[in-house]
């Protein structure tokens, strides 16, 4: 249990507060590339800040404070020049850094726009994903994360919007336990909801429901790049890989290297997932970073009866999803009763709280790069290295024709294209969890 300040220390964001210090030192995704070839600028809400992001004539991005600093128009209705970005009130024009470099309405000789800026933040763009830093200067490099650098793949990204604190998305990256119940258990349950009430899809592959299986022990390690969990389920042994290799969460909010938790606000997270799939024969490279695409993963709810839309959480993002929001736009902590099995959640508090204490010391926390000979080819341990048979899934299956009821991956704009294949088998492999 936490008091409601140790609470509010470890799930606030905005500027000024210890935990917006400590994610304003990593670099963050905040779009997809693609979104900017549909539409050149995009609104984003980052750490509690509003932004716009956008992209000029020339492809230069850009991540510019909201609003014009003469009348404080939004930008999102900017238009992009071949040097920047103009807002449409009075034409003001912005360039990448925040500076004003035409006042049209202005004297020529006037040097008022030479002493006009408004706030700007570097982005840089990997593999389909815009990321951004909103921290202090020097600025790091972004992470070369190992499972980034893989070859003969497509990447899709999606993308969603979480109705609640960043914090308890990653709290449940640290409950092993929950996939017995939630993506097991309930799924069964879940199953018989549709079937009963004929809402079962006929135009996906579907397969049965995944056993329950029980766990008999669950471990975390600190490394250097985060915490490795691992389990052993009944039946199992520390032999398995889910022990002997484990599941890694990269601090400070990535879950493998696939899924990245984004503090929007307090109440509010940007879920990314970041895939790649294997290429198949004809398929063309992806050459440019908006040759990703980008799709969206609708969230849970209830409808106008209150009763809940089954079919929105027969998959692991969706139950996990309803999970998360149902605890309330920020989980209140002080009123929570931790068991012995929570222990994987006890442990990522306390990391938290000493990377939040070694910024305030004036130093890097973990997981920022500054030195290239370092930042290359970054390592994530993984049970996948060599097959997670934990579950009782068959390394071999492919997305192939079959789309996964087991993950987001259901959504995947590839693995939809995929599925479309003949003779193809379905997925028995969801997402780690």
């Amino acid at each position: 249990m936490l008091t409601v300040q140790q609470n509010e220390r470890l799930t606030h964001v905005g500027p000024g507060t210890p935990m917006g210090a400590l994610f304003r030192r990593y670099w963050l995704p905040i779009a997809g590339s693609a979104e900017l070839k549909a539409n050149p600028t995009k609104a984003v809400r980052l750490l509690g800040e509003d932004l716009v992001l956008y992209k000029d004539r020339s492809g230069t991005l850009g991540l510019l404070e909201a609003s014009c600093a003469h009348r404080r128009v939004h930008l999102l209705y900017g238009i992009p020049e071949d040097n920047g970005l103009r807002c449409p009130y009075h034409g003001w024009l912005y360039d990448s850094t925040g500076q004003c470099l035409e006042m049209p309405a202005e004297a020529p000789e006037s040097t008022f726009p030479s002493r006009v800026r408004i706030k700007a933040y570097p982005v840089q763009e990997r593999q389909g994903l815009v990321f951004a830093y909103l921290g202090p200067e020097p600025v790091p490099l972004l992470p070369d994360w190992a499972p980034w650098n893989r070859e003969n793949v497509r990447w899709d990204v999606g993308l969603a919007i979480v109705p609640c604190n960043w914090l308890q998305i990653m709290e449940n990256s640290m409950d092993p336990v929950h996939t017995e119940w939630l993506h097991r258990y309930f799924s069964r349950y879940v199953l018989q909801r549709l079937e009963e009430t004929g809402k079962r899809s006929k135009d996906e592959h579907w397969r049965p429901p995944p056993p329950v299986i029980p766990h008999v022990k669950i471990g975390f390690d600190v490394y250097e790049h985060g915490i490795i969990k691992r389990r052993v389920l009944e039946g199992g042994s520390e032999d398995d890989v889910s022990w002997r290799i484990g599941h890694p969460v990269v601090f400070p909010n990535m879950l493998s290297a696939g899924q990245i938790r984004v503090p929007v606000d307090d109440t509010h997270t940007l879920y990314v997932w970041y895939q790649a799939h294997p290429m198949e024969p004809g398929d063309e490279p992806q050459v440019a970073s908006d040759d990703v695409p980008v799709y969206r993963v609708p969230l849970p709810g209830v409808d106008e009866d209150g009763i809940p839309i089954w079919e929105l959480i027969d998959n692991n993002s969706g139950q996990d999803n309803f999970a998360w929001m149902t605890q309330g736009p920020i989980s209140p902590r002080h009123l929570e009763k931790l068991a012995e099995s929570d222990k994987g959640i006890i442990v990522y508090r306390r990391l938290l709280v000493e990377q939040m204490r070694v910024v305030e010391d004036g130093g890097d926390p973990m997981n920022v790069f500054r030195d290239p000979a370092k930042n290359k080819d970054l390592y994530i341990p993984n049970e996948a290295e060599e097959g997670d048979k934990t579950w009782g899934y068959r390394k071999e299956r492919t997305f192939k024709g079959g789309l996964s009821t087991g993950s987001s991956g259901k959504y995947s704009v590839i693995g939809r294209q995929q599925a479309s294949g003949q003779g193809a088998k379905v997925p028995e492999r969801t997402a780690g969890v």
